[in-house]
């Protein structure tokens, strides 16, 4: 049987396209989780999606996500840095997570430094664009065994 993993995105995502593609890349949303899948398939793991631009939204899919994964791929967007619910939802979940944002966040703004996420997630994938989201579905793969 697969493991399965709940990649789900935060607020603004559903908008890539129309961000700057220095950072985001210029992919569009449909784009980003189709290669996402494709990454998905080649290291046997299966993927559900989904995205929000409702925090309570966000943190009600995290307390569901422990029905239906064995763990989780996460890019917040923005709520990355001060949505503190979200921090106790990934801990509510209690399952392996992974912290993925398609630009450098370590490398941008101050505000974009902090993660709420840090001491709740297994590992975080940030600035290696597309690629990061095959590299953070790798470190998931590594944790199931």
């Amino acid at each position: 049987m697969k493991n399965r993993v709940a990649v789900l995105h935060g607020i603004n995502l559903d908008a890539l396209d129309r961000r700057p593609a220095q950072h985001y890349g210029g992919l569009t949303f449909t784009q980003l989780e189709q290669r996402i899948g494709g990454f998905a398939h080649e290291l046997g793991l299966e993927v559900v999606f989904f995205q929000s631009n409702f925090e309570g939204a966000f943190v009600e899919e995290l307390h569901r996500s422990v029905d239906y994964a064995d763990g989780l791929l996460l890019n917040p967007g923005a709520w990355t840095h001060y949505a503190w619910a979200l921090r106790d939802a990934v801990e509510i979940a209690g399952l392996p997570a992974i912290e993925v944002h398609l630009s450098d966040v370590d490398a941008r703004e101050a505000w974009r430094h902090v993660s709420v996420l840090e001491d709740v997630r297994a590992g975080k994938v940030a600035g290696r664009g597309l690629d990061g989201y095959r590299e953070a579905l790798a470190m998931l793969k590594e944790i199931f065994g």
